[in-house]
């Protein structure tokens, strides 16, 4: 097994004064040719948008979209009618199958949200369109890996139209977790960036920091 270390430093960043990003992959404005996604993992943005500000309705379609609220509150609203404002630890995902519409926005006047946005290439396409959200409380995830995506929507985490799954874990001091990773998978380690560090096989990792797990 080998592990790959992206440092925070490294991502793709733009400060647009209403966003502030960070891209782990290619997205918009930012290229690398060595980091156009992982297998069906297209896109790790980890997002904070200012107060009253958002971004606009705009158009997707055969992507997997899911968003991951760190901190803050986050309106989102869709073509399919669904409007909702949600908080930390939430999961918003929208299957845009054929195409679909949608805004998102703090749903403050003041302080930022601070949330992970994820897209995923689905194993099927033409699907049609749909939309669902949980939440998982910190306590879910203290010293414990909490499954939060599945294919099969197991442990009533959020099911997605892909073989991958998707853990959240919150470790203060001393803390510790195990994941053994199945023959043939591949694997995308992120330590959300609002402060600390995590070693993973003796490999130390910050705030912002990602690794890549291959050859499993």
């Amino acid at each position: 097994m080998t592990i790959k270390v992206r440092k925070s430093g490294e991502r793709g960043h733009a400060d647009h004064g209403w966003l502030n990003t960070y891209h782990t992959f290619s997205f918009a404005s930012y290229y690398d040719s060595r980091y156009q996604g992982l297998r069906d993992l297209l896109v790790i943005n980890e997002d904070r948008v200012v107060g009253g500000r958002g971004f606009g309705t705009h158009s997707h379609r055969e992507m997997e979209i899911f968003s991951y609220i760190v901190a803050g509150r986050l309106r989102h609203k869709d073509s399919m009618g669904n409007t909702e404002v949600l908080g930390r630890g939430d999961v918003q995902f929208t299957s845009a199958g054929t195409g679909i519409s949608h805004s998102e926005h703090n749903a403050d006047d003041s302080g930022l949200v601070h949330f992970l946005q994820i897209w995923v290439q689905p194993n099927e396409s033409y699907l049609k369109p749909s939309y669902q959200t949980k939440k998982f409380t910190d306590e879910e995830k203290k010293g414990k890996l909490r499954l939060i995506v599945s294919q099969d929507g197991a442990d009533s985490s959020v099911s997605i139209h892909q073989d991958m799954k998707m853990y959240a874990t919150i470790l203060e001091e001393g803390d510790s977790v195990t994941y053994t990773y199945a023959p043939k998978r591949y694997g995308y380690i992120h330590v959300v960036d609002n402060g600390g560090s995590v070693d993973i096989n003796e490999i130390s990792l910050s705030a912002g920091d990602g690794a890549f797990i291959e050859g499993v």
